[in-house]
This record gives C-alpha cells, structure tokens and sequence, in this order.
C-alpha cells in the first residue's frame, strides 16, 4: 500500500487568505490537530492548532508563524514510511506531494488505522499465539513450517521488542484446528509459548470490538 493510496478526500487544504477562526472551525468539523496550506498546488506548510491559539484568530492563516517543520510523505512511500513519519512527527495527518512536489492531499491517523485494522486481519476470527524467542534464533520460516505441520495457518505475525533486549516477542493470529497440537509441537522445537488463546475463547469479543472500532471511525 502506497501513501496515494491513502489520501482522504474528506479535508481540503487552506489557503493563505482563510482566517485564524475558519481554520479552527474546520480542525473541529475534521477532528483533527493540523491542517496544510497550500498555494494553487505549492504546498506552504502545516499549521497547528497551537499556531491557531498562539495568534490573532482574525487575522489570515498567511500570517501565522509556523511552528512545524514541512513534513510530508511521497506519494510513492509506502505505508510503512507514512507510519514512521506521522509517528514520529505527532502529527494527526500527514501531506503528500508528488515527486514535482505538488500538493496532493492529505493522509490521517484514521486513515491508517482503518486500513491497518482491515489490512491485518482484525476483522477475521482466528486464535492467537505469542512466543518469546532470541534474536540470533528468530527463524520466521521454521515457525510457518512447524505451524503448518499442524494444519494451522498464519494470518497475521507481528513482532515486537524493548530497546536493546535480546529477546524478542511474537504474535501470530492462526486459522488452528487444535492449537494445544500446535503449541506441544513448538515446544519440542525449544519455542518458548508466553500465552496462546483459542478462536472460540474470544472471538465474538474481538468481532464485537473491530466492529465498535470501524464504526467510531466512520463517524
């Protein structure tokens, strides 16, 4: 997935002549944090909230001080840049130019999550395991083989570590006919299983919540 692929159509930029108080309002109306200011296609860069209440609400966006860097994404980034950017930046959306640096819209964090929630299998029942395993020993090819030894299926795998620990934690969400197989197995291979929860144990909660989760965002 692309950053073009992302922009919503939903915020428009402003212009060098909206007001303080019309930027405000429109931050409200969008739930958002920041806006672009865009001249015809230049993008000028991104205004925040504070700027807003730093300055003369009458007076024209054009004249504010602009706090924030010029952050943006390509439009031929693919997500993973756009996550590290907007995390990184704290931003609740990102601009996107294209390589002649025109303006093309903007991604939100609504946006990422939602395709994040879709993109990874949140929607789809399955049951989870989590392993704890060495870097040096981290093999993500043995872990499906052992798996799918045992009829299960990877929908998702997820990884994740504290700064400079040696250990680190995998998640993985299966399709499993029997996950008590499945873990015994990975033990026999020296896999140490941190937790495992069965599909039946929760996923009509987890339906329940992705479900509460996609209609908060398409409010």
């Amino acid at each position: 997935m692309l950053a073009k692929d992302l922009i919503t159509e939903a915020i428009l930029p402003l212009r060098t002549s909206t007001s303080g108080e019309d930027a405000m309002q429109l931050m409200r109306d969008a739930v958002v944090r920041h806006l672009p200011i865009v001249n015809n296609t230049q993008f000028l860069g991104l205004i925040s909230e504070d700027d807003l209440l730093a300055g003369d609400l009458d007076q024209p966006v054009g004249n504010y001080t602009l706090t924030i860097p010029k952050p943006f994404v390509n439009a031929k980034d693919h997500l993973v840049e756009v996550l590290r950017v907007i995390g990184q930046s704290r931003l609740t959306l990102i601009p996107v130019l294209n390589d002649a640096g025109d303006y093309l819209g903007v991604i939100t964090q609504e946006d990422i999550l939602t395709h994040l929630a879709r993109a990874t299998s949140l929607a789809e029942n399955g049951s989870i395991l989590i392993l704890e395993v060495n870097r040096r020993d981290y093999s993500p090819s043995e872990i499906t083989r052992i798996i799918e030894g045992e009829d299960g299926i990877i929908l998702m795998m997820y990884l994740s570590s504290e700064p400079q620990s040696e250990i680190m934690e995998v998640t993985l969400k299966l399709h499993a006919p029997s996950m008590s197989r499945i873990v015994s197995s990975l033990e026999r291979f020296k896999y140490k299983v941190k937790a495992s929860y069965q599909e039946s144990d929760y996923s009509e909660t987890l339906k329940d919540n992705y479900d509460a989760l996609m209609h908060y965002l398409n409010v």
